[in-house]
């Protein structure tokens, strides 16, 4: 062979020989060599056998003689096959030629008619798969998959409808919103479009073979819905029944009734309604409004009760003992000396001066004014409480307690007991058909016991993702913070959870939160600082 003295090559039908013999003087040979050497004969696409080569190196390195040592072999390209177990991709696995026969892309057509894939098939791909002759998993066929229908929906014919269901962020914080003025609906007006499901467009698998579609479930709207009723013309349309606060809810739109009075006072005497009511000016001393919808009040509410099954909005103040509780959120200018409830976000535009309040997700003041006092008296919500002052030099202790959420405690234990006596009825019965198993089933029990038992279970399950949402929620707890936007200007005892602490220095602007047994300030540029 040209280029290593005493080396030479041979074919042998598929096989590449080589021989050896010992040459004076030769010079040093290395496996880089040796292979360029052969690869430069015409061999560059033939399959080497590495350990042959090394058997041949050796035998040049040492002056020996080797005689018909097979280093190589002329190989065919092949290829498998392989078709997903649901027909819905196949992919074609390469072997390149090494110095033999490359694989005809018809080959492959063959093969996949063989193996019953009719559909989908990718030529070009298959093409040049096949022309690069290289090693590899290509696919060559695909379905078409399935399309599912979508299910019914409803669109809102009425764009300002109220909507009491809380839009919380991934903190848990439910975004706060002034409840604004009162929307209004005339009888018959349009409230709600249901839309109809679509049906599914079915696919087809490489095969050949039908993949089922689901069509969209069909929606319907809520039974019951105060004020409202389905066209007797158009069933997907709802209509209101009569003017009043259209109201948003998951599977429709009630409309409320709407009380407009100038004042509440002794003259008007207590308010109990069913619906929303508009005060135009103020609720006087002694006075009671109750409604299950929102209670809206343009002025001052002095000294009086208010209690609403929705939302509460107080334009002027809350003063001198007044009470008031919502269901949701509650608005109000300013606060002085009174009792405010929320069963959602409680947000004060101004101050809260010697006040008690309860939000069961965040407390906000100062909405809009950058220097709005939170001081004296209590202030108790689940993850937020804030404020731009916080205290007063002369305004006595201001008491802060955070993680503090009783209608969710009281939920979630609720829902542990239900979880536990489902469990205690499975095991019951579970006990009683083990028993009717053994003894013998005389009486033809078993069978209703058993389904009584699949029964629970069913029950049994359905609670489990309520309770996981809920420990989510009493999770975000761990995140309770107070923001403070200017400063701390007095005494204040701050709770989180069971842990105290007694603050009885002036701090700037930062948050305050409890990380593991610590409280830590965090001024605005990240900078912590423990508590003591």
């Amino acid at each position: 062979m040209a280029g290593y003295p005493g080396l030479t090559l041979s074919e042998d039908g598929s096989r590449l020989i080589a021989s050896v013999v010992p040459v004076a003087e030769r010079p040093a040979l290395d496996a880089d060599a040796l292979r360029a050497l052969i690869l430069g004969a015409g061999y560059a696409d033939w399959f080497l056998l590495d350990a042959a080569l090394v058997s041949l190196l050796l035998a040049c390195q040492q002056g020996r003689e080797c005689r018909d040592l097979a280093i190589g072999e002329r190989r065919d390209g092949s290829f498998t096959l392989e078709v997903a177990p649901d027909a819905t991709h196949v992919w074609l696995k390469i072997e390149p030629a090494c110095g033999g026969k490359r694989i005809d892309s018809d080959e492959v057509f063959i093969a996949l008619g063989a193996a019953g894939v009719t559909f989908g098939i990718d030529a070009p791909a298959i093409t040049a798969a096949c022309a690069a002759n290289l090693a590899g998993r290509f696919e060559v066929a695909r379905a078409v998959p399935a399309i599912d229908g979508e299910d019914g929906s409803f669109e809102l014919l009425v764009s300002d409808a109220r909507n009491r269901s809380p839009q919380v962020n991934d903190k848990g914080l439910i975004d706060f919103r002034d409840l604004g003025d009162i929307p209004t609906v005339t009888a018959d007006q349009p409230l709600m479009r249901r839309r109809p499901p679509t049906r599914g467009k079915p696919g087809c698998n490489v095969r050949g073979g039908a993949i089922l579609a689901r069509d969209g479930a069909s929606v319907a709207f809520a039974d019951h819905l105060e004020g409202a009723y389905v066209d007797p013309a158009d069933p997907d349309l709802l209509r209101a029944t009569y003017s009043g606060q259209p109201v948003c809810g998951e599977k429709g739109v009630s409309v409320e009734n709407v009380l407009r009075v100038r004042n509440v006072n002794m003259a008007t005497g207590n308010i109990g309604f069913d619906g929303t009511v508009v005060v135009e000016g103020e609720v006087l001393p002694g006075m009671k409004v109750n409604a299950t919808g929102d209670i809206i009040v343009a002025s001052v509410v002095d000294g009086a009760m208010l209690n609403a099954g929705g939302d509460i909005s107080i334009g002027g103040g809350a003063i001198a003992k007044a009470n008031i509780r919502a269901g949701g959120a509650v608005t109000v200018r300013f606060v002085e000396s009174a009792e405010i409830y929320a069963g959602t976000t409680l947000a004060v535009e101004d101050s809260a001066l010697q006040a008690d309040l309860q939000a069961n997700n965040q407390i906000l003041v100062g909405v809009k004014n950058p220097r709005g006092k939170l001081s004296g008296g209590s202030a108790r919500a689940m993850l937020l409480i804030q404020a731009p002052v916080l205290g007063a030099a002369t305004g006595g202790v201001t008491q802060l307690v955070l993680g503090v959420n009783p209608v969710l405690d009281a939920e979630y234990k609720a829902l542990l007991q239900s979880i536990e006596t489902r469990k205690e009825e499975e095991d019951k019965l579970d006990k009683l058909a083990k028993h009717l198993v053994k003894q013998g089933d005389k009486s033809g029990m078993l069978e209703r016991v058993n389904a009584s038992r699949q029964s629970v279970i069913q029950a049994w399950g359905k609670l489990l993702p309520e309770r996981e949402a809920l420990e989510k929620q009493l999770a975000q707890i761990a995140d309770a913070q107070v923001q403070i936007g200017v400063e701390v200007a007095g005494a204040v005892d701050l709770g989180f959870g069971k842990k105290q602490l007694r603050l009885r220095r002036s701090l700037p602007a930062g948050t305050v939160s409890l990380q593991g047994d610590q409280f830590i300030f965090t001024d605005p540029g990240g900078t912590e600082t423990p508590l003591v």
